[in-house]
């Protein structure tokens, strides 16, 4: 790997960290993207994916809070009603256009209850086109699940395993690998097995990675906050999720790494703001950025509010700019929940 390929990678790394900013996931499959659809009353078509989309991209102001989004494949294909690609649009407005990879979690052979995600064989040719298309970073997502004798070793090494092998081909392309090992929050587990389960899994990724020879100052990692499962009787506190989730990332992330960029995991907007805001406000030391890669938590009160409608456009990119706001807002250690009704972070984060 070449030292202007891995000055290139930093560039990418240093815009998608930036101060005040983070990263839409907006690479849901057709399937999880028709979920959503169905429950506000629209029809999964290519159209209408094109059509949320677009919403989302062209929303005024977004590039205040977002230093890129992840694109599905179907995305990083397809145009606005001008005929300007979606890259295109999103380079023009200064947000790095990324690539969802992975083909998915599939049945781990040998160990009922547990998945490994695939999508290796031809990924060296699929990372060609997609820089070709505009993709500048990539994503790749393991699923981790606790339950009984879960997650198990052999699990963690096959997935660590992977995530490393995608790392090392992401930046052999020149394409900075965003590294997402999440533990799901599916579950009654307390907090406390989430914090050794993610514990676990991080180590994992990090030994995987170090053996496949990844620069860590040209990568990003996208895990799971520790937090309680969702069918457990005790719900873990902002206050702790936040102590416990810094505390798991200064056992198992090397200082070399730029930033930790959170995945909401089924968390509803308002709390996952919370909880990142409380880890950006906590003392003592925390050598990377943290911040998130949101979907849903995101791009919830914008998809209620479109349901479709061409009409419902502007007050959809309204909403959307506003929960962008409020977490931009929590990157910094700014946000209070009083925000959420007083209208507040109506402008770029600041210091």
């Amino acid at each position: 790997m070449s030292f202007d390929g891995i000055n290139a990678m930093s560039e990418t790394v240093r815009a998608l960290t930036a101060h005040g900013k983070g990263i839409l996931a907006a690479d849901e499959s057709h399937g999880t993207i028709g979920r959503r659809f169905t429950a506000i009353g629209v029809e999964n078509t290519p159209e209408n994916r094109r059509r949320y989309r677009q919403l989302l991209f062209t929303t005024p102001g977004i590039a205040d809070a977002l230093g890129g989004v992840i694109l599905f494949d179907e995305t990083i294909r397809q145009q606005a009603d001008d005929g300007t690609p979606f890259p295109k649009l999103l380079t023009a407005l200064g947000i790095v256009p990324g690539i969802k990879v992975d083909a998915g979690a599939k049945p781990l052979a040998g160990a009922p209850g547990e998945t490994v995600t695939e999508g290796l064989d031809g990924l060296r040719e699929r990372l060609a086109e997609y820089r070709g298309l505009g993709a500048r970073f990539a994503k790749w997502r393991a699923v981790i699940e606790i339950g009984e004798g879960r997650p198990s070793r052999y699990c963690l090494e096959v997935n660590a395993h992977a995530l490393a092998r995608y790392a090392a081909l992401c930046q052999e392309a020149g394409i900075v690998p965003i590294v997402e090992p999440e533990v799901l929050m599916d579950g009654s587990h307390t907090i406390e097995q989430c914090f050794e389960a993610t514990e676990a899994t991080l180590d994992h990724v990090f030994r995987a990675l170090r053996d496949h020879r990844i620069v860590l100052e040209a990568m990003l990692l996208k895990p799971n906050m520790v937090v309680s499962g969702a069918k457990c009787p005790r719900q873990a506190g902002v206050d702790e999720v936040a102590e416990a989730t810094v505390r798991c990332l200064r056992r198992t992330v090397p200082a070399a790494l730029p930033g930790v960029m959170f995945l909401s995991g089924g968390q509803s907007p308002e709390r996952a703001t919370q909880h990142l805001n409380a880890m950006n406000a906590l003392p003592g030391p925390r050598p990377w950025v943290l911040s998130f890669s949101f979907a849903r938590a995101l791009q919830a009160p914008a998809m209620d509010t479109w349901r479709g409608s061409t009409a419902a456009v502007q007050a959809a990119q309204q909403a959307f700019l506003r929960r962008s706001r409020l977490v931009a807002a929590a990157r910094e250690g700014r946000y209070t929940p009083a925000m959420e009704q007083a209208g507040a972070a109506t402008g770029p984060a600041r210091s």
